[in-house]
């Protein structure tokens, strides 16, 4: 049985310096919390609570700047077998423009953890171009797909 603790770090590097890792230990939890808390429409009020039980029960990744600092994010809930759903991934607006969300996107997939999920999903409300750069395409017979809508609560 694979345990997230198990796996191991991934980080890979381009020529103009940025960083993506999943090395748990590198990511700034302020910054995550301050974007997805007070920035991100989809998790707006997020409290620490929760946000520390996501962080622990998915993969992480961050997109690091040439200095090192974290500048963006992203994390993979998954069971490292089948399925694979991306959610939360953010640059932080001095570092957009630059292909970090779509090179995150992409660059997961290459972790060989995950090399046997054949189903990615993301949900998005305004990154489509993003995604679609990055080979994700609108699901097929989206008539098939439910989902469950709750309140956020305890």
């Amino acid at each position: 049985m694979i345990h997230l603790a198990d796996i191991p770090e991934q980080t890979w590097a381009r020529e103009d310096g940025y960083e993506l890792s999943t090395a748990r230990g590198r990511i700034d939890r302020d910054t995550v919390a301050r974007f997805l808390s007070g920035e991100a429409y989809w998790s707006s009020g997020l409290s620490p609570e929760i946000l520390d039980r996501a962080l622990a029960c998915s993969l992480p990744v961050g997109i690091y700047a040439p200095d090192g600092s974290m500048v963006g994010f992203g994390r993979l809930v998954t069971d490292f077998a089948v399925f694979a759903y991306l959610r939360d991934v953010f640059v932080l607006r001095e570092h957009r423009g630059k292909g970090l969300a779509t090179w995150l996107a992409v660059q997961i997939r290459e972790d060989p953890a995950l090399a046997s999920v054949t189903t990615w999903m993301l949900a998005t409300r305004d990154a489509h171009s993003v995604y679609a750069r990055a080979g994700f395409r609108p699901v097929p017979n989206p008539e098939f797909y439910m989902s469950l809508p709750r309140p956020p609560g305890p």
